[in-house]
């Protein structure tokens, strides 16, 4: 029996259907929130709510390209015919910019023209090769653009804002009453990677007590894992959400005493948290590893099941390769410490249900077939639900540092 992948993303739609009803008056499944949902930025605003060279928005400054210079080839011109380019220097300048930005820019585009039909967007700003910008600024790498509508209407530019969040600018600022500054990340930083779930390095516990590099699982493997009740089982793997053994991602390093456990993911991760001993392992909370602090307690695995352990320091890290296990349960122990298989969408609940077709699709098709086949980065069924999730939950049900990365 072979089912398509119509047949699973239908059935993740039914599935999905009742937590949307839940969530209150006025969702609509495959109906998209635009306009009525979207509220503008106010003046002075920035999204995300964080310094524009930090890893949660576009990243540190690299250093000002020069035409003379080699990283002058990571630029791209932009001949897009629904943006206008002001480009007051005559050079083309501004049509310069990373392919990050300009992939941005032209879905910032369409939203544009549809939310204001006869008006386009219009790029004050691009890549600066004079000087006319603060030290270090990002349009020195053509990382950043100022925009404005075609209109110049102000009163626009809020919702313009709003927009560009929505369209996948990692940092965008009602810088002006003039324009909005929207910035993106590096191509090639870490912080531009925020992908995967654990590196590959990291240890998963086989049925006969082996520990294996998360990497090297294959169908058929049954791996320790939590259930619903909090205790530990073995679960059959099913299969990589994520796999790039190549990539290099920052990662969130949680380490405990007593026991003493040390584990490494993504921060878009969701990890089972409590905030004192006392709690049953099945009521600890699925939250994502960003927000993971000293002095709460994960749950990690010992000789006589599962307990808590205190959280003695979090801090980040680069490391290389990154790998999304899935599970039957939709758990797994990871270094002896127990995490969910989810990311991004802080509900536990919601992803282990979602992600039943996949479960019973690899099922059929039973354990002869090799993982080889799977290439590398995100599922193409992990990519989907994600976009249809876009649609139907909020955007603040989101990790905002990984709120557009499967578009990326």
């Amino acid at each position: 029996m072979q089912l398509t992948p119509l047949v699973l993303l239908c059935g993740a739609a039914l599935l999905l259907l009742p937590a949307v009803r839940g969530c209150g008056p006025g969702r609509v499944v495959g109906r998209r929130r635009r306009p009525a949902k979207l509220s503008p930025l106010s003046y002075k605003q920035f999204s995300p709510n964080v310094p524009e060279k930090t890893l949660g928005a576009s990243g540190r400054y690299e250093g000002k390209i020069a035409k003379n210079s080699e990283r002058y080839k990571e630029l791209t011109p932009n001949y897009n015919p629904d943006i206008i380019f002001k480009d007051e220097e005559n050079t083309g300048a501004d049509r310069l910019m990373t392919q990050r930005c300009k992939d941005r820019l032209n879905s910032l585009a369409i939203s544009v023209m549809n939310q204001w039909p006869g008006v386009k967007l219009r790029v004050t700003e691009g890549w600066d090769e004079d000087g006319h910008h603060f030290e270090e600024s990002l349009h020195y790498e053509g990382r950043a653009v100022d925009i404005t509508t075609s209109d110049r209407d102000r009163n626009k530019y809020g919702m313009l804002a709003r927009l560009a969040v929505e369209a996948g600018f990692d940092w965008v600022f009602y810088e002006s009453k003039a324009h909005i500054h929207c910035s993106v990340k590096s191509e090639h930083s870490a912080a531009a990677k925020t992908g995967g779930c654990f590196p590959g390095s990291a240890m998963a516990t086989l049925e006969s007590g082996e520990k294996v590099p998360v990497k090297d699982l294959r169908r058929g493997s049954k791996v320790l894992a939590m259930d619903s009740d909090g205790r530990t089982t073995f679960s059959d793997f099913v299969t990589f959400l994520d796999k790039n053994s190549q990539v290099e991602s920052l990662f969130q390093v949680i380490e405990t005493v007593d026991p003493p456990r040390r584990l490494s993911l993504t921060p878009t991760h969701l990890i089972f948290v409590a905030d004192n001993f006392t709690v049953p392992a099945r009521q600890f909370q699925a939250v994502f590893a960003g927000s993971v602090r000293p002095g709460q307690y994960i749950l990690v695995s010992g000789v006589l099941g599962l307990l808590p352990a205190k959280v003695s320091s979090v801090r980040t890290q680069v490391d290389t390769g990154v790998f999304a296990p899935l599970t039957q349960q939709g758990t797994i122990v990871v270094d002896e410490v127990v995490v969910s298989c989810f990311a991004l969408v802080q509900k536990q609940r919601l992803a282990q249900m979602v992600f039943w077709p996949l479960r019973v699709f690899y099922g059929l098709q039973g354990i002869w077939k090799s993982e080889s086949f799977q290439q590398a980065g995100v599922h193409w069924y992990s990519q989907a639900l994600y976009r249809l999730g876009r649609f139907i939950l909020r955007e603040e049900e989101f990790h905002p540092q990984g709120i557009l990365q499967m578009e990326s």
